[in-house]
């Protein structure tokens, strides 16, 4: 079996994400591994065509990035205490940047969550943890969210 010395572990920062985390630092622990947790922001270029101006469209993307980067440093701190663990903030799709990060880093194993949604909200939604079950070429470690994150949600 391969050594796992590098996690990527994926977060929408969303109650859930805190579980996804648990899983994250006890493998990084046991396995002596460090960390590289994302978030994706969405890159919102595909309303360019809309009648909105870029500049406003660009002006909000900046403000989520510059959101998601304060809320990525409290997350970091506080669910990677005893652990070698950074912060990213990517921008665009999320299952294609997560899988392209994982690459750069040349990441071990992907931990990251599902939202368990099912029927039509998944038709609608899509999965973005299925399509990186689908396309990573490390392993990819899901986490489920419980009831009780779900009635949260």
């Amino acid at each position: 079996m391969k050594d796992i010395k590098k996690i990527l572990c994926a977060v929408d920062l969303s109650d859930h994400s805190k579980s996804v985390a648990e899983y994250a630092t006890l493998l990084a622990k046991a396995l002596h591994a460090s960390v590289v947790v994302v978030y994706t922001a969405p890159s919102l270029s595909q309303y360019v065509g809309f009648h909105v101006p870029p500049n406003t469209i660009e002006n909000f993307v900046g403000e989520i990035v510059t959101g998601a980067e304060k809320s990525m440093d409290a997350f970091v701190a506080e669910n990677f205490p005893d652990v070698e663990a950074k912060g990213q903030v990517l921008i665009g799709y999320a299952a294609e940047e997560i899988l392209n990060r994982a690459k750069e880093e040349n990441v071990d194993i992907i931990v990251m969550g599902t939202h368990g949604r099912k029927g039509i909200d998944r038709i609608l939604f899509g999965s973005v943890a299925e399509k990186v079950v689908k396309n990573a070429t490390m392993p990819v470690l899901t986490v489920r969210p419980t009831e009780d994150e779900l009635e949260d949600a």
